[in-house]
């Protein structure tokens, strides 16, 4: 699943591609893609008109600005966008087509079809299901060590699944986490309650560090993802443990550990990554 730097990624590129373009009219070839309004009717013609000023993220959703509503997608597992000119043959899994004024399109293609769309009124989305149980956004300015541990410490929940939880940290996914992790220095199964306050800094600034080298690497083409141009990203080449099960340490030549944690495939060092009391 496309995680907060692959997101942002996204967005920034079809910002680049799209910001401004008028929406003529919307084709929608697979219903279950949409999810607010039901009726495919009233979403296509709610967009038919509508030009699309600005595309934002939140966690590891897409909002598309547009003049008083807001398109909120949902990527999922492989969904992608990509800009096409309107006589170019439709990709099969294409699903949803934005037909714009000016003869190109915005396609949405999603092989696994577990992709959604919503559609609000302007600044309703923050207030409603899926964008209003979001936690922390990890980019922004107001995610300090203080406002992380106000999220996360005291609770006795193993970091993991913790870090994973989108309404403590939004945006983190199994990759980040565990990158995250490694840098820190702190094994997945810690609990957060046993955190001290250095080790709290070392968590923040690992968080921090991991998720913005990956966006100015444009993400992580693990499996399919690639950006809104079809383009991969690079940062699975800084990767440390993730994916890289018996290989050695970057660190310390350990081979990398993966386990089960939570029902999600884990990747640590067993050396770097201890389990030990706080400090």
């Amino acid at each position: 699943m496309p995680e907060l730097p692959e997101v942002e990624t996204v967005v920034r590129t079809l910002n680049s591609l799209v910001a401004g373009k008028r929406i003529d009219r919307v084709s929608v070839l697979l219903e279950r893609i949409i999810q607010q309004p039901k009726e495919i009717e009233v979403f296509q013609d709610a967009l038919q008109g509508q030009t699309i000023h600005r595309l934002e993220r939140r966690g590891k959703f897409i909002r598309f600005l547009l003049d008083d509503l807001v398109l909120v997608s949902h990527l999922r597992m492989e969904g992608r966008y990509g800009v096409y000119a309107a006589d170019e043959p439709v990709e099969k899994h294409t699903h949803v087509i934005f037909h714009f004024s000016d003869g190109t399109e915005l396609r949405y293609k999603d092989v696994r079809q577990f992709g959604t769309m919503h559609i609000f009124r302007a600044g309703d989305e923050l207030t409603a299901p899926p964008l209003h149980k979001l936690g922390l956004e990890p980019l922004a300015p107001e995610f300090s060590i203080k406002a992380l541990q106000a999220a996360i410490g005291g609770k006795p929940t193993k970091l993991k699944p913790l870090l994973l939880n989108q309404e403590a940290v939004a945006g983190l996914g199994n990759i980040y986490v565990d990158e995250a992790l490694f840098r820190a220095g702190l094994h997945p199964e810690r609990p957060a309650a046993s955190l001290s306050p250095a080790e709290m800094k070392k968590l923040h600034g690992a968080i921090v560090s991991v998720l913005q080298e990956a966006v100015d690497a444009g993400g992580s083409s693990i499996k399919s993802y690639v950006n809104g141009q079809g383009e991969m990203g690079m940062f699975q080449q800084q990767l440390h443990v993730y994916g890289r099960t018996g290989e050695p340490c970057s660190r310390c030549g350990t081979a990398i550990v993966k386990m089960k944690l939570g029902g999600r495939g884990t990747h640590y060092c067993p050396k770097c990554q201890k389990i030990r009391k706080a400090q």
